[in-house]
């Protein structure tokens, strides 16, 4: 885990102390509000690229893992979702519409870290990234239509066009460029895995010096978030540990299983919120304050998976 990595709660919050601080300035609002899209499609762009599509069918290694972990994070994990949501959020619907969006797009990068953390198996984990990046992008659509549209806020066509210009083309722009170095024999740069962290960093800081103000005014509805959060990583812990146990997965591939579905991907579901909810800034602001209480909590889970794992040895 590079530095960037380990730091990464503290970046979110020095971003959003920052833009706040730009956003004090005359003529910056504007402006940063131009660039808050470009900013996280060159974010997902470098995010994409380190992703090996390629590898797709390496998912099928293990076909009762990837089977497992498909229905989780996309069946039982949405469900969960919209049932925390429906108990916890019904008032507001703008911090509805971004718990689901966060709930429902599994983890594409961390997930990975915090798996070696836990002694699960990486490469198994590995395996299915490109799969859950894939499955997502098709499934987000139908997962607003279902359960995001009872809050009643929710053009599907808005969303759908969102994804194809957000997610869509960094994706064409990263297959192509990985296509045009593999036709020219060269590899692939090192330590790309902190440009989406920074891009990131950098698209908050627009975010907040362009909206600051009417997100500081709400700020206190996100403590009603935060009681939905953790009642959905220790269920959706608890969830994992009674699948791997029923299907006799060994440590590691529990442990695999767990990070899997506990991780959430919230660079992408931001992305998407910027763009089809430009004038709802509480919904982004979920999107940025859930990883706060998502990483804590992924560390938390790593070192019980790791004693569990030793207390069995």
């Amino acid at each position: 885990m590079s530095i960037l990595e380990r730091s990464y709660s503290i970046l979110i919050m020095i971003a959003v102390a920052a833009g706040l601080l730009f956003g004090q300035i005359n003529g910056v609002s504007p402006v940063a509000d131009a660039v808050i899209v470009p900013l996280l499609m060159i974010m997902l762009f470098f995010t994409f690229i380190q992703v090996p599509f390629k590898d797709i069918k390496r998912s099928f290694s293990n076909l009762k893992f990837t089977i497992t972990s498909i229905i989780m994070n996309f069946v039982l994990t949405p469900a969960l979702a919209w049932l925390l949501a429906a108990v916890f959020l019904t008032e507001h619907p703008a911090l509805w519409i971004g718990f689901i969006m966060l709930m429902v797009t599994p983890c594409t990068d961390w997930y990975i870290v915090f798996t070696g953390i836990a002694k699960g198996n990486v490469a198994l984990s590995a395996s299915i990234l490109p799969l859950n990046l894939l499955l997502q992008l098709i499934l987000l659509p139908v997962y607003f239509y279902i359960f995001a549209g009872t809050a009643g806020v929710v053009d599907l066509q808005l969303i759908v066009e969102s994804i194809l210009f957000v997610l869509v083309i960094p994706l064409v722009l990263s297959y192509m460029t990985r296509a045009i170095l593999a036709r020219r024999k060269k590899e692939m740069p090192d330590n790309l895995e902190s440009f989406p962290i920074i891009f990131l960093g950098l698209a908050i800081v627009a975010m907040f010096a362009s909206q600051g103000e009417v997100l500081l005014n709400n700020l206190n509805l996100l403590f009603l978030l935060l009681l939905p959060l953790l009642t959905f990583f220790v269920i959706n812990f608890i969830l994992g540990r009674l699948v791997g146990r029923a299907l006799k997965f060994n440590h590691a591939n529990t442990a695999s299983l767990n990070m899997t579905t506990l991780a959430r991907n919230s660079p992408i579901a931001l992305a998407i919120a910027i763009t089809a909810f430009p004038h709802e800034p509480l919904i982004p602001l979920v999107l940025i304050i859930g990883p706060l209480i998502e990483l804590p909590v992924l560390v938390i889970f790593s070192q019980i998976i790791l004693r569990l794992g030793k207390h069995k040895d």
